[in-house]
Formats: C-alpha cells, structure tokens, sequence
C-alpha cells in the first residue's frame, strides 16, 4: 500500500509540476473544435470526460485515503468529498466560457499554478507519509 502511495504521489506531483509551469496540454480544444461540438446532437462527454478528470495520481490517492482508515464515517467523507468534486466540476465545466471571459487568460494561469502548488504539496505530504512508513517497516 506505502509502495502504490508513493508512485501515484510521484504521478501527482509530476502533473502538479506541469500545473505550476502552466503547460499547456497536448490535447487542449481550440475554438473551433467547440463551434463544431456545439453543431452535433449526440456528444459523448462522460466516456471521454472520465479520463481526463481521474488519472493514476488520482486513483492511487483515493486508494491510499480509502485504505488508511478503518472508520467507516471517515470512508463516506471521502466517498461524499469524490461526489461533491465531481458535481462542482460539472458546474465549473457548464461555466467554463464564462469564467474565461471573466478572469481572462492570464487570470487561468495565475490559477493554475495556483492550484498546482497546492497539488504539489498534498503529493509531497502523502509521499513523505509513503516513505516514512516503508522505511518503519524495513527496521
């Protein structure tokens, strides 16, 4: 478990550092590809929108929450805290044109590298949790 903990927190922190030099993504959507997705009656956005919002930093992380606790009220938080972050992005997502146009380019920069300091740091606490323990076991 220490060992999936400190691998997925790599992954995390590997895409956390992407966050805070703002780099954009390969497979970023320009206007165009929007204009055309506006045109079309059957779009499949959950299927392709799953993968874009949990990845293997993502996936280990909730491994390591849900099997760090035995209590079964702290599992229904991180169960309730995994719906909540879903339905806030669909909010954000339906949003997301006008929140552009409000904070403007540079305003997502600034929040990505934001968002991706704090990423950094959950991913560098739960490694150092990993390794502390790995090393525990090895005495």
């Amino acid at each position: 478990m220490d060992s999936l903990r400190v691998v997925g927190e790599i992954l995390l922190f590997s895409i956390a550092f992407d966050m805070m030099h703002a780099k954009i993504s390969r497979e970023s959507i320009t206007e165009e590809d929007i204009s055309q997705s506006q045109e079309r009656e059957d779009i499949w956005v959950f299927p392709i929108g799953l993968p874009l919002l949990i990845g293997p930093g993502e996936i280990s992380t909730v491994i390591v929450l849900m099997g760090s606790t035995e209590n079964i009220e702290h599992k229904i938080i991180i169960l309730i805290s995994i719906i909540f972050t879903f339905i806030l992005c669909l909010y954000i997502f339906l949003l997301s044109r006008r929140i552009h146009k409000f904070i403007g380019y540079n305003g997502m920069l600034v929040f990505t590298k934001l968002m991706g300091l704090l990423l950094a740091a959950l991913a560098v606490n739960l490694t150092s949790a990993g390794l502390k323990n790995i090393f525990s076991l090895t005495k």
